[in-house]
């Protein structure tokens, strides 16, 4: 258990350190910023959506390696995805991370939900549920296209 601890926070720190799809997006079509009051960190999702597909997704933003790290994944597994599917992924997402009485193992089907059993660790760090899951809070609002902030709180 001790090994797979350890592979998590590497990957973990590795997409903090290095995020995937860091910068703006010049052809988004929305675009929402999420904001975590009690850590400080900010992300801004931006999203290319034609139709119902998700051509592209980035992000900028300062904050815990968990943050930045969730937005690193998230973006790198929703691009090319369906809006219905993105949606889904972050409700089975959202489960894994807050939910302390589902068993992690049946969120392990997908290879997608493989990726982000990294940071399902933080369950156990109420306050570290915020910073996982605010990218994926902005990602929705930028789907949403409704509000363009949205806090932790």
């Amino acid at each position: 258990m001790t090994d797979l601890r350890d592979l998590y926070q590497e990957v973990i720190l590795d997409h903090g350190k290095s995020p995937r799809n860091f910068g703006l997006l010049e052809t988004k079509t929305s675009d929402a910023h999420g904001h975590n009051p009690l850590c400080g960190d900010t992300v801004t999702i931006y999203i290319e959506v034609d139709g119902t597909l998700i051509k592209d997704v980035t992000f900028e933003g300062k904050g815990c390696a968990i943050s930045i790290a969730s937005a690193s994944l998230m973006t790198d597994i929703l691009k090319g995805k369906q809006i219905t599917e993105a949606q889904n992924l972050f409700d089975l997402f959202h489960s894994m991370v807050s939910e302390d009485s589902k068993d992690i193992d049946s969120y392990t089907q997908t290879e997608d939900l493989e990726k982000l059993n990294v940071l399902a660790g933080v369950r156990n760090y109420p306050m570290r549920v915020k910073c996982a899951t605010l990218p994926w809070h902005a990602f929705n609002a930028a789907i949403a296209k409704g509000s363009k902030e949205v806090t932790t709180e």
